[in-house]
């Protein structure tokens, strides 16, 4: 398995996607757009790993073996032990129901072929049913919408919003829609399968030809299975789901899902109406005007219908996978639908070209992307010694108009645990990178659950492999159920080490979301440091933020091994901007309220005389 970031790289050389793009749209970001009282964080939980007990961890292990964990477990005291975290939504990875090994025909579910399944517990990206949710999540799945009503209510009564993934570009190979309400009719009932494009049909077909499976596809690691006999019914064949036309597709092709069509021709031309001159200033009340009444393909219609179901039922937002595979035209169209029922809904698009950016932004509606390609890879350089910090402030710079819509991340389902032996390497060599990644910009921060405790991944799951924590197979998370202590949610079995990581992450976050200098303004200090301070190491980063109450120097140290000592310089500029006199000043660390020190202004200029161990941070605070 390639994971999908691999595929990103070639994006702008496929056609198919070579219709989204435009100009790079520069602009100022409207003050409305950008004002928020606090900071943002999301907790991501991947919904069947977060509760589950069992430790086994056996490659290919079965939920009988490995366990799983289900709605239930996100308790009352789970979600105060979250919120007290300091976090503000948590996005719930692997609710809508998608394909898996496993017999569920006694509620009316039919089996998955594992030939066209990864793994045994399945992708979350390969999505067979919109109106319902994963049935290995509830404990009786006869009632597993419902139960996922309650979890729902349950996050809203502990002071919570969540989040749940729509994956618009791709679905499973056997879509069933079992749950659809009335009047929706599953994606592909009405399309014309005898031509390889039709606008409004809601895939592409490789008429006159057979599905054949991926040569090398080993299901469930030779397990035998009444349903693995190298056939797969699906006649014609449809597009896979990262646009391969093969019959057969690559083994690292997406080969359990489906292309979805949105109009696209496979010339690349659009067949849709397109957005006029000037939109990308306009409101999402105008780009909601503005498709009304307009005729659209049918899997707009039914993504639209999908996300609205959702947003009815208290969901507060929306992780889009594989955004930029999809017409920003279409984002627009679904995403001021969903603003006009809820126009608070927090709608997050993974999106990896920097160059498009702006169009996700200001054409497609999104309030927030990825930042992956920029600061989170600039990040896992410096800390891998592949690079310096200094060019941290030329990315800031390069996104100041954008720079409150990219989320901030060092660690999710796609990527290398920041603990890993490919990443950070120690929890405690992340913790610069967390600082830096939370106090930088005024963007959204996420962790994944785990990260707050030092998790590796360090597993062989069976199709997911050690490094990033499976996606596609029931495993345990060893220093989560350490923390999980057994469904008491306490951190008991923690080490001590572990607890000190978790109160890091939880003074941090907690600080982040009541500061408002991390709302404010931004300026890097790091070139005249560079440039005037002997005893700047080279891994020494920093920077000041400041709103019109609270000032901030923030100063982090990537070095593991070294200990630097510093006359830290306050350019005459920003002693300006904050007007202060010239005098003595206190600088209190805000994590750990311990470490105080001074600065001195003198003729303009401010000085403060800083110590600083190995992997560690400061955020001073002006008094």
């Amino acid at each position: 398995m390639i994971p999908k970031k691999v595929f990103v790289a070639g994006l702008a050389a496929t056609m198919l996607f070579s219709a989204c793009k435009t100009k790079d749209l520069k602009m100022n970001i409207s003050k409305e757009e950008v004002t928020a009282d606090r900071k943002i964080v999301v907790y991501q939980v991947f919904t069947r790993l977060f509760g589950n007990k069992k430790t086994n961890n056996k490659p290919w292990g079965t939920i009988e073996e490995n366990g799983v964990g289900k709605f239930n477990d996100f308790t009352d005291k789970a979600l105060h032990e979250i919120k007290d975290l300091g976090v503000t939504y948590i996005w719930y990875t692997g609710v809508p129901h998608h394909a898996l090994v496993r017999d569920y025909k006694a509620f009316g579910i039919s089996n998955d072929d594992p030939e066209v399944v990864k793994g045994r517990a399945g992708s979350p990206y390969a999505v067979k049913d919109y109106y319902n949710v994963n049935p290995d999540l509830a404990v009786n799945p006869a009632n597993r919408l419902q139960e996922f009503e309650d979890l729902i209510a349950r996050i809203h009564k502990a002071g919570l919003k969540l989040i749940i993934d729509i994956v618009p570009n791709h679905i499973a190979r056997k879509y069933e829609g079992k749950s659809n309400p009335e009047g929706v009719q599953d994606f592909g009932a009405n399309d014309d399968v005898n031509v390889e494009y039709k606008r409004d049909n809601n895939f592409y077909y490789i008429p006159n030809n057979h599905f054949e499976i991926p040569d090398n596809d080993v299901p469930l690691n030779g397990e035998k299975n009444p349903l693995v006999d190298g056939f797969f019914d699906e006649n014609p064949a449809k597009w896979t789901g990262n646009g391969s036309r093969k019959v057969k597709p690559d083994q690292n092709d997406w080969y359990e899902t489906v292309k979805v069509n949105y109009g696209i021709r496979p010339d690349g031309s659009k067949d849709f109406p397109e957005l006029p001159a000037g939109f990308d200033q306009k409101s999402y009340q105008e780009h909601f005007a503005f498709w009304q009444n307009k005729d659209v393909p049918d899997s707009w219609k039914k993504f639209k219908s999908i996300a609205l179901y959702w947003t009815a039922k208290g969901v507060d937002g929306f992780r889009y996978d594989m955004a930029e595979m999809v017409p920003y035209e279409f984002w627009s169209y679904m995403n001021s639908a969903i603003k006009i029922k809820n126009p608070n809904a927090f709608l997050l698009a993974e999106v990896y070209n920097p160059n498009e950016y702006r169009n996700y932004i200001r054409l497609g509606k999104m309030d927030y992307l990825y930042d992956k390609v920029e600061t989170y890879d600039k990040l896992k350089d410096i800390i891998r010694g592949k690079s310096s910090p200094d060019g941290l402030s030329d990315i800031q710079k390069g996104m100041s108009d954008i720079e409150h819509h990219m989320l901030h991340f060092l660690d999710n389902h796609d990527e290398q645990r920041l603990a890993s032996s490919e990443f950070a390497g120690t929890p405690e060599r992340g913790k610069p990178l967390m600082v830096v990644s939370t106090t930088i910009s005024t963007s959204p921060t996420m962790i994944y659950f785990g990260q707050e405790v030092g998790e590796a991944g360090n597993e062989n799951a069976g199709f997911g492999k050690p490094t990033r924590t499976s996606i596609f197979d029931y495993i345990g998370v060893p220093n989560h159920q350490r923390w999980m202590n057994d469904g008491k949610f306490d951190g008991g079995q923690l080490s001590s080490s572990e607890k000190n990581l978790r109160d890091f992450y939880k003074r941090l976050l907690n600080f982040s979301i009541t500061s408002t200098a991390l709302m404010g303004s931004y300026q890097e200090i790091q070139t005249v440091n560079r440039q005037n301070n002997s005893g700047y190491d080279e891994l020494i980063y920093s920077y000041v933020r400041w709103s019109k109450n609270q000032k901030l120097v923030v100063v982090t140290n990537f070095s593991s091994e070294k200990t630097s000592e510093f006359d830290l310089v306050i350019p005459a500029d920003i002693i300006t901007k904050w007007n202060l006199k010239d005098g003595e000043y206190s600088l209190t660390d805000q994590l750990y309220l311990k470490n105080e020190i001074q600065l001195n202004v003198i003729n303009g200029e401010g000085k403060a005389k800083v110590k600083i161990a190995p992997s560690e941070s400061f955020i001073y605070q002006v008094k």
